[in-house]
């Protein structure tokens, strides 16, 4: 396994699942990082969707634990995911890195993101009046770098919006039906509520 390539769908889907909820951590020696994806029982499906794209990575299935309701898996520890650890993290805690466009070129990551992270806004009358990402972890300032890389590579036009004291991104509703058109060939049939 150690020694097993990820292929291009591979590594946008982990670059997706480390830019949303997933985490890498660092094996026991410290030196190779696995991916670890969690997320509660309603979203099992997704999880099971993750686990069949990176099953060769993987030596048990998905596990159900009780104590928090959440179905997980991790991968072994692997060089490209020790890479994307260097990229995506700083001091341990995870960054935006200025090389993101690379990462958000490819629409399944965008849609592994938005699985993870995003939403669907809505007025009253439950019109779609844009898209929530849920970037409150990351500062203004990656904020806003994430805001241009959208413009600059998709011409998808984003506000920086307050939440709770913090900082995320809404797709303004000039743009949501273009960033739907690119995601949605990816969002798995249980989470297409997240597109309204």
């Amino acid at each position: 396994m150690k020694r097993v390539e990820l292929d291009e769908y591979q590594k946008a889907v982990a670059a997706g699942l480390t830019l949303g909820d997933a985490h890498l951590e660092a094996n026991w020696s410290k030196t190779n990082y696995r991916l670890c994806v969690r997320h509660s029982k309603d979203q099992e499906q997704y999880v099971r969707w993750t686990y069949e794209i990176l099953k060769s990575l993987v030596c048990t299935p998905p596990q159900y634990y009780e104590h928090t309701r959440s179905i997980w898996f991790r991968t072994i520890s692997h060089s490209e995911l020790s890479e994307l650890h260097r990229i995506f993290y700083r001091d341990k805690k995870k960054i935006i890195p200025e090389t993101i466009a690379q990462y958000l070129s490819h629409p399944v990551t965008m849609a592994v993101w938005f699985m993870d992270d995003g939403n669907v806004a809505r007025q009253k009358g439950d019109d779609t009046c844009g898209y929530h990402l849920n970037t409150q972890s990351f500062t203004i300032a990656e904020n806003e770098l994430l805001q241009g890389t959208l413009k600059s590579l998709w011409n998808i036009e984003c506000t920086l919006q307050k939440n709770n004291g913090y900082t995320r991104l809404y797709i303004l509703k000039r743009s949501a039906k273009k960033f739907r058109s690119i995601v949605e060939p990816y969002i798995i049939p249980e989470l297409a509520y997240k597109l309204g």
